[in-house]
C-alpha cells in the first residue's frame, strides 16, 4: 500500500505546505497587494505547489538513480534556477506593475527579500565569522551525535560510505565548485530565509530547508543541515538582512567542497564528510 502511495507523497505534502503557507502569510498580514486578485494568488500557489513537490519533497517519492556519467554541470544548478524563477514569478504577480521601471522593480524586489543593508561591509565580516564558527560548531555537533550513535547502536548504525554523488562533486573543477557554493549561498538564502522565513517562521522554513536535502540519503548529515539552517535563520533575524547569512552559507559550502570533502575522501575510511547544503 505504501509503495502505491509513495509517488503521490511529494505533491500531497507540497499541497499541504502551500495551504499552510497561504494561511500563515494572511495571519501575519504579509499577503501582497497583487494577491487581492484571486487569479494571481491561485496562479502563484499552484506554481508554488509544483516547485515544492519537485524541489523540497521530491525525496519522498522514492529513490532516484542518478546517472553520474551523463550528468551535466548545468544540471547541478537546476534546483537553484527553479527557486529563483519562483521568486521572480511571485514578485511579478504580487508587486509588479506595468508602470514600474526595471530599476525600481529591482530595488523593490531586493527590499522585499531582505537584500538591503545599511553597512554591507559589516554584514560580510559578520558572515565570514559566522561561516567559520558555524563550520566548527556543526562539525563538533555531528561528531558528538556520531559518537552517541556509536555507543548506543554500534558502528554498523553509522554511514559506511558517502553517496556516490559526493566523490563525483569533489572531482569537479574548482571554478565549478566555487560557483555551486556561491549559487547555494545566494539562491537558497533568498528562497528559504528571504522569502519563506518571514511568512512561515524560522522553524518551519528551516524544516523545509532540511527536507530539500533529504536526497543525500544519510540521516546523520541532516543533523548538520538542520543546525546550519537555524544558524542562518538566526543571523537573518538578528541582522534584518540576508547578507551575513549569504556569506556564511557560501563560505561553509566552499570550505566543504574545496577542502573538507576532498581531504576526507582521500584520507578517511569511507570518506564520511558532511556534504555542502
Amino acid at each position: 500500500m505504501l509503495h502505491l502511495l509513495q509517488p503521490w507523497l511529494p505533491p500531497l505534502l507540497a499541497l499541504a505546505a502551500v495551504v499552510a503557507f497561504d494561511r500563515a502569510e494572511a495571519r501575519r498580514g504579509l499577503r501582497p497587494p497583487g494577491f487581492a486578485s484571486p487569479v494571481r494568488r491561485v496562479l502563484f500557489l499552484v506554481f508554488f505547489t509544483l516547485v515544492l513537490a519537485l524541489g523540497v519533497f521530491g525525496g519522498f517519492g522514492g529513490p532516484v538513480e542518478i546517472d553520474l556519467e551523463s550528468l551535466q554541470a548545468a544540471q547541478l544548478f537546476q534546483l537553484h534556477f527553479l527557486f529563483l524563477t519562483t521568486l521572480v514569478f511571485w514578485y511579478a504577480l504580487a508587486f509588479g506593475r506595468r508602470s514600474q521601471t526595471p530599476g525600481a522593480a529591482a530595488r523593490s524586489f531586493a527590499a522585499q527579500l531582505g537584500l538591503y543593508a545599511p553597512r554591507p561591509g559589516r554584514e560580510v565580516a559578520i558572515g565570514l565569522a559566522a561561516g567559520f564558527a558555524g563550520w566548527a560548531g556543526v562539525l563538533a555537533a555531528m561528531l558528538g551525535v556520531a559518537g552517541l550513535i556509536y555507543l548506543v547502536a554500534g558502528p554498523e548504525a553509522l554511514p559506511q560510505t558517502p553517496p556516490a554523488v559526493i566523490p563525483w562533486m569533489a572531482a569537479l573543477p574548482v571554478a565549478l565548485r566555487l560557483a555551486l557554493a556561491l549559487s547555494a549561498g545566494v539562491v537558497e538564502e533568498l528562497f528559504f530565509r528571504g522569502f519563506l522565513q518571514p511568512r512561515i517562521g524560522l522553524l518551519a522554513s528551516s524544516g523545509l530547508f532540511v527536507l530539500a536535502h533529504v536526497s543525500y540519503d544519510q540521516p546523520l548529515m541532516l543533523v548538520g543541515v538542520a543546525l546550519l539552517s537555524l544558524l542562518y535563520g538566526l543571523l537573518v533575524r538578528w541582522r534584518q538582512s540576508l547578507w551575513a547569512a549569504i556569506v556564511a552559507h557560501a563560505l561553509f559550502d566552499a570550505v566543504q567542497l574545496l577542502v573538507v570533502i576532498p581531504v576526507a575522501l582521500r584520507y578517511l575510511p569511507g570518506g564520511g564528510a558532511l556534504p555542502a547544503p
